[in-house]
């Protein structure tokens, strides 16, 4: 999701497209805590760790 969010940053900049910026942001912002709940130890969706 953390890539998937930074590839979405890049085209919505780069075309001047503000939808695509706006959920570029949302995903790497979902991406990120996701992140960081795995690596403190949390089950995040049934998973030990999230990839």
């Amino acid at each position: 999701m953390i890539i998937f969010g930074l590839i979405l940053l890049l085209i919505g900049f780069l075309a001047g497209i503000q939808v695509l910026w706006t959920i570029g942001v949302v995903v790497l912002v979902i991406g990120l805590a996701l992140w960081i709940l795995g690596s403190l130890g949390h089950a995040v969706g049934g998973r030990r760790h999230y990839f």
